[in-house]
């Protein structure tokens, strides 16, 4: 099996957020920007890619999204405040 990604989307600074898992980030991006990607983004306006994590096997990135979504919440807002001081869309980075 290919490589995967974990990654967490919000829809502003210290708001909602969501914790996902894909083989294709471009792809499943693609599919958030255009509010085709889980019931819960769609309702709360969540769409910015605020953190990714590449992982070499898609089992690896699987284990590590169950891990971060028991994680407490400061603890997730943390984790990306340290990649991504600014919370700005990683998103153009992968275009």
């Amino acid at each position: 099996m290919s490589g995967g990604y974990l990654y967490i989307l919000a829809n502003r600074k210290n708001g909602a957020l969501y914790t996902g898992v894909t083989a294709d980030i471009a792809a499943r991006m693609m599919q958030h920007k255009a509010g085709k990607g889980s019931k819960f983004c769609r309702e709360y306006g969540i769409d910015t890619l605020v953190y990714v994590e590449p992982a070499e096997h898609i089992e690896d990135a699987i284990a590590r999204e169950k891990a971060i979504k028991k994680w407490r919440r400061a603890w997730k807002i943390d984790l990306i405040e340290k990649a991504n001081p600014d919370w700005r869309d990683l998103f153009f980075d992968l275009v």
